[in-house]
């Protein structure tokens, strides 16, 4: 449930709203060894109506055995332009959905799918969402402007951003739950 917002509809509406728009992000797994492993990942799909995230993956990737090993993951959001950051924890998965795929497909992935969805190790990753915490300009656009300039001119910081957290609970935990 948010924590932050009025139900799991308001909660999912909040996220949709603070990764729009930031097309790539980094994921973060756990490598064998316990260490975290982090790459730039194009965002497919943002939270859909089950409020998971797609990505485009090769099965033949250090990720894809990480996914496997461990399923936890971190996704990071940052738009540096907008004072906006978002970091999603969750469960990925490999998913080998044909339908899906050709719903996602977008012809810029040819650079990593040069054969397209006709690669043979061509794979979706679904990252489940349990949680995020976001940093967000709590003030309108016209304030962050000035802030931003008053901070330029006078070296002072700026307002600072809002820090929230939101917690989506899945239709399974919610059954449980009841």
């Amino acid at each position: 449930m948010a924590k932050d917002g009025n139900g799991q509809g308001a909660a999912m509406r909040k996220l949709r709203r603070l990764v729009k728009g930031i097309r790539v992000a980094m994921m973060t797994t756990t490598h064998g060894d316990g260490t975290l492993h982090s790459r730039p990942m194009a965002t497919c799909e943002a939270l859909d109506e089950d409020g998971a995230l797609w990505f485009f993956t090769s099965c033949e990737t250090e990720k894809v055995r990480e996914i496997n090993a461990d399923h936890h993951v971190n996704i990071a959001y940052s738009d540096p332009n907008d004072d906006r950051y978002v970091s999603i924890a969750g469960m990925a998965r490999v998913v080998r959905d044909r339908e899906k795929m050709q719903k996602l497909w977008n012809p810029t992935l040819r650079l990593w799918f040069p054969r397209g969805l006709d690669e043979p190790n061509i794979a979706l990753l679904r990252v489940e969402v349990e949680r995020a915490e976001y940093w967000d300009p709590s003030a309108g656009l016209f304030s962050a402007i000035v802030s931003r300039v008053r901070s330029a001119v006078t070296g002072a910081p700026g307002f600072p951003a809002r820090h929230g957290r939101i917690e989506l609970r899945h239709e399974e935990e919610q059954q449980r739950a009841a």
